[in-house]
């Protein structure tokens, strides 16, 4: 009985000890990669300039910043979570500023004692050349202002095979250096992605991005400083996000490109350079207006076929009116545009091009303060006015057999909406007057309403001036014009081109890939006379398609398309912040939980495809290398379901 006893025991404790050895079928599995990003943050601008493509594009991201007191400590449990069962990473990459990052020893290797576990990639924003195994000493260090970078054929190859080649850094400011870098010599386990000429060294490369392995880790070394030109570091965050994330990740961006075109069949005041005013307003002179003529209609028609870009008219019907009431009843103008009026996409910009905010003191709904009644109370532009430049101009449009879509709206100057200190409150007038027309989306300057936000039942779509003035129809008058806002003159003869242009094309650019979808707009008067729209958007373009491959083309959304995303973008951030979502990797499965009706972002390589219970479906669609786009749950299994390649 004894023995029968101890013989028991002994096999349960065998059995115990096994159960320890031997993991079950829970513990063995493949690890669990949660789909997210750990940003350690030292405040610098490299670090931030990669958390802002990661923003931008939908891509969850915890930031620790190790000056910030009672921030969690980096150590196992933080990194891979409490408890048994499946191994689990809860970040599938890490960013940290690079060289010293501010985190204490012990922080710092328990980062790499998880990288190596798990596999884990982690890039260095700002890798300092000097203690790295491979690099070494930096081959020469100094400012990049006005210096080409390219990108090698393992970078074309591997993660930025989305661009052509050259990664330009601009001089701003001849006087103040912007961008500082070190060129790093190539060497042992290190591969440049992103190299350059070694100044008084043609022949001689050094890198500015490159992959180190080693020591059971692989590392991303970026060796740009404080980027002055952050066209640059758009132009690389997609492949440094893609490259960390090993092209699985939640967020996605198609660049793209959209221009709307204020004012069209109305006219436009010109600007006054003698009073420095524009006309018409009190005291400033009366200078002939600017308006569009048929040949400024047929040139835009050519040039948006040459290129291949198609323009938003946002027109005004009772401007083609009064035009022919004053000239014997013809619009050449009209005609034209009417003719060749599916070559652009047009949207309603109101019949008479009204404002439709507070009356204006003194009469009329120009520029000044608001009118107020006896009471103290501001005068509003009633609802029914407004209802009828709205439901006027689609009516016109429509005998035109133009396409326009009820539920678009761009107001004059975007009045109606809040313009402080003038006018610091929507008109109320305006909600009620947009629910009785349909109109959805509501254009707004982006200044001002820089998110979207519902007007009644509309939501506003913020749009980016392109820093070209109304009634600006000749080069020396945006310079005029330019000079007295901005206090700086500018050379009458080349400073529109030389000067303006470049720098009114760089920021759309950056905007475009800051993976910004917000529109732009400009106004009819820059297609007339000296058309003064077209070298600008022809630098946009030019730019674009010399950085980037034919794989990662531009888009050219309509109105509606861009207020779509903007809205999924809305849902999704929100959902993130709340902490709505989770997704994870295991193995080549990937599996996405977010709210009912949040469409999801994802980013994977060509070949993957998601799992309905009624078959298999491609990802998104292919963009920059990789199948990027928006989806939804399977409402049978109830999440976003992936299988790799």
């Amino acid at each position: 009985m004894v023995r029968s006893r101890r013989l028991a025991a002994a096999c349960l404790i065998a059995a115990a000890l096994s159960f320890v050895a031997v993991p079950n079928a829970r513990t063995a599995g493949t690890p669990r990669v949660d789909l997210a990003v750990l940003v350690v943050d030292d405040g610098g601008a490299p670090v931030a300039a990669i958390a802002g493509h990661l923003a931008a594009i939908g891509t969850p991201f915890t930031t620790v910043r190790p000056g910030e007191r009672d921030r969690p400590r980096i150590d196992e449990e933080f990194l891979t979570g409490a408890g048994g069962g499946r191994p689990r990473a809860r970040y599938q990459a890490v960013v940290v500023p690079g060289g010293r990052t501010a985190l204490g020893r012990a922080e710092t290797a328990a980062l790499a004692a998880y990288e190596r576990r798990f596999g884990i990639r982690q890039v260095d924003a700002h890798a300092a050349p000097g203690p790295h195994a491979a690099p070494g000493a930096a081959a020469w260090s100094g400012s990049l202002d006005g210096r080409t970078a390219r990108v090698t054929p393992a970078g074309r190859a591997g993660p930025f095979g989305y661009l052509r080649g050259p990664v330009p850094f601009a001089d701003l400011d001849p006087r103040t250096p912007e961008t500082y870098g070190h060129l790093v010599r190539p060497g042992g386990d290190f591969t440049p992605y992103v190299d350059a000429a070694v100044p008084g060294k043609p022949h001689t490369r050094g890198a500015l991005v490159g992959e180190l392995a080693g020591d059971g880790r692989r590392r991303l070394l970026v060796t740009l400083g404080e980027p002055g030109d952050r066209i640059a570091y758009r132009l690389l965050a997609r492949g440094i996000v893609d490259w960390a994330t090993k092209g699985v990740h939640l967020g996605a961006a198609r660049y793209g490109f959209a221009v709307q075109v204020d004012g069209v069949l109305d006219r436009d005041a010109r600007w006054d350079p003698d009073g420095d005013c524009t006309s018409g307003a009190p005291g400033c002179g009366r200078p002939r207006p600017v308006r569009m003529t048929a040949r400024d209609a047929a040139y835009a028609r050519e040039w948006s076929a040459d290129r291949d870009f198609t323009l938003d008219l946002v027109y005004s019907g009772g401007g083609s009116e009064r035009h022919r009431r004053a000239h014997g009843g013809t619009d050449a103008l009209a005609d034209r545009l009417i003719t060749d009026r599916e070559a652009y996409r047009w949207v309603n910009g109101t019949y008479d091009r009204a404002r439709l905010g507070c009356l204006r003191a003194g009469g009329g709904d120009g520029e000044g303060r608001c009118a107020r009644d006896a009471a103290g109370g501001v005068r509003w532009t009633p609802e029914q006015r407004i209802a009828r430049q709205i439901e006027d101009n689609v009516v016109w449009g429509q005998a035109r057999n133009l396409v326009v879509r009820r539920d678009e709206l761009v107001t004059a100057g975007h009045s109606g909406l809040a313009a402080p200190p003038e006018q610091p409150l929507d008109n109320p007038e305006l909600a009620p007057a947009l629910g009785t027309t349909g109109v959805r989306w509501l254009a707004a300057d982006r200044t001002r309403d820089p998110l979207l936000r519902r007007v009644g039942t509309a939501l506003t779509v913020p749009r980016h001036g392109l820093g070209l003035f109304a009634g600006a129809g000749r080069e020396e008058d945006q310079l005029d014009e330019y000079g007295h806002r901005r206090g700086q003159r500018l050379d009458p003869c080349t400073g529109y081109r030389s000067r303006l242009v470049p720098r009114a094309a760089r920021t759309a650019l950056g905007h475009v890939l800051a993976a910004d979808p917000t529109p732009h707009y400009l106004y009819q008067s820059n297609l007339a006379e000296d058309r003064i729209a077209y070298p600008l958007l022809d630098r946009v373009l030019a730019d674009y398609r010399r950085l980037f491959t034919p794989a990662t083309p531009l888009d050219n959304p309509r109105p509606r398309a861009i207020a779509r995303d903007l809205q999924r973008r809305a849902a999704w951030a929100e959902a993130v912040r709340n902490g709505d979502v989770t997704a994870y990797r295991v193995g080549g499965t990937v599996t996405v939980r977010a709210p009912a009706g949040v469409e999801v972002p994802v980013t994977a390589p060509p070949g993957a495809v998601q799992r309905f219970a009624r078959g298999d479906a491609d990802v998104g669609r292919p963009y920059g290398g990789r199948a990027a786009g928006w989806t939804h749950a399977d409402a049978v299994r109830g999440a976003v379901v992936l299988r790799l390649p």
